[in-house]
Order: structure tokens, then C-alpha cells, then sequence
């Protein structure tokens, strides 16, 4: 057993070492070419978005995903943006196929490399608060925790490739939990293009309602779920087979 585990070992650092390089690699390609500039300036980021079409959609898209895997970009900048550029319902489209691309990118590369290089993304709290739900799928749980506004949720995508989620699971789970939000921005962008300033306000003010009573509720919502999910595990295995243990 200790020959197994010490030949892991440098498999575990040659991804750790893979991975690294990837998401650095990255992040510095977006600075290097101002792509986060673009990011930070919602002028700067429609009028790229507009000198590219008819390719557009695709590197909106694209942005859209790259947001969730990489942290420094903003992702309500881009929500905007799809209501501004492509109206209510395309830019609701659009944002979520580009969002669930990158939520399947960051959990695909959670799967891939493991714990350890998840270690390196994801901060130790996180991983403590959550560490309960790789124990089983926890599925509704993770989708209520996905209905919190703020919440960390490109973390917990990275997270999340650890545990027993299917892919097919965490992809409904995770677009269904961010489409309330994504509609949001999206209205919001879409007011700003059509100057209805009124709305938009009325808009950023009733997120901003549900934001902070979602940070002031934040830790019991989490200490509650997560002593539903603990005590549903709990029945099942007294309900279980002698042996036998369901992971549902």
C-alpha cells in the first residue's frame, strides 16, 4: 500500500503542475492581450462585441464560460452585456449556454485532477464547509445552494468534480440555479440599451434587497441545508440494506 501511494505522488504534481500552468497561462494571456481590460469596461466590451460580428455570439459566448473558470473576470459585465447586445430572451440563451460551458469546464477539470490541485483553487474554508457533500450527490442541496445570490458559485462548480454528481446531474443542477440571476443582468442590460433607466433602478434595487438578506441569512441558509442533508443521509442508512449504502 505505501508503494501505491508514494508512485500516486508524483502523478498527483505532474497534474498539479499541468493544471497550474493552464489557468496561469490563461490568466495571463487575458491580461496580456487586455481581454480583462475589456471586462472591467462595459464601453470597451460592447464595442468588441460589435466590430466582431457576425462572430460575435460565439466570443460572447466564450467569454461567458471563461468568467466561470477564471476569477478575475466579472461576470455581471458580461450579463449585461447579452441583454444589451442581444435582448431578453437571446441574451438569456446565449449567457447560459455560456455559462454552462464553463461550469462544465470547471467541473470536468475538478474530475480530471482531483483534490489536490482543487486544494490549490479553492480556499481551505470553502472546502471544510463543503467537504459534507462529496460524501454522497446532495443534489438538492447543491441546487439550493446555487439559488443563493452571491454565493460562490463558480467555486463550488470546481468543487463539486470531486464528488458523485453525473454529468448530465450537475449540468441541470447548475444552469437551473444560475438562471434566475442570469435573467436578471439580462433585463438589466436590455433596459440600459432602450435608455429605461426607471426600470433598470427599480431592477438594481430589488437585487440589492435579495443580495443583502442573502448575506444576512447567508450562514444559517448553509447551516440548515446542510443539516437536512446530513440527517436525510442518516435515514437512508438506517433504512439500507445491512451492507449496502444508497448514494442518490
Amino acid at each position: 500500500m505505501e508503494l501505491n501511494s508514494s508512485s500516486k505522488k508524483p502523478r498527483i504534481w505532474l497534474r498539479l503542475l499541468i493544471l497550474s500552468a493552464l489557468i496561469g497561462g490563461a490568466t495571463w494571456l487575458l491580461y496580456e492581450t487586455g481581454v480583462i481590460g475589456f471586462f472591467l469596461d462595459k464601453k470597451k466590451l460592447l464595442h468588441l462585441l460589435n466590430s466582431m460580428k457576425p462572430w460575435d455570439v460565439v466570443l460572447f459566448v466564450l467569454l461567458q464560460a471563461a468568467q466561470v473558470i477564471v476569477a478575475p473576470i466579472p461576470g455581471e459585465v458580461t450579463g449585461l452585456a447579452g441583454g444589451y447586445l442581444y435582448g431578453p430572451i437571446m441574451g438569456v440563451i446565449w449567457s447560459t449556454l455560456g455559462l454552462s460551458i464553463g461550469s462544465y469546464g470547471a467541473f470536468l477539470l475538478g474530475r480530471v485532477f482531483g483534490r489536490p490541485a482543487v486544494e490549490r483553487f479553492v480556499p481551505k474554508q470553502t472546502m471544510a464547509r463543503f467537504d459534507y457533500l462529496l460524501a454522497h450527490k446532495g443534489a438538492v442541496i447543491v441546487f439550493l445552494l446555487f439559488l443563493i445570490p452571491g454565493f460562490p458559485k463558480d467555486t463550488l462548480c470546481w468543487f463539486l468534480g470531486l464528488g458523485h454528481l453525473s454529468v448530465v446531474e450537475f449540468l441541470v443542477i447548475s444552469t437551473a440555479g444560475r438562471l434566475l440571476g442570469t435573467i436578471m443582468l439580462t433585463l438589466g442590460g436590455d433596459f440600459i440599451r432602450h435608455h429605461q433607466y426607471g426600470r433598470f433602478y427599480v431592477l438594481v434595487g430589488v437585487a440589492l434587497v435579495v443580495v443583502l438578506l442573502a448575506m444576512a441569512y447567508r450562514d444559517k441558509l448553509e447551516s440548515l441545508f446542510r443539516r437536512w442533508h446530513l440527517k436525510s443521509l442518516q435515514k437512508k442508512k438506517e433504512q439500507a440494506p445491512s451492507g449496502r449504502e444508497s448514494l442518490d
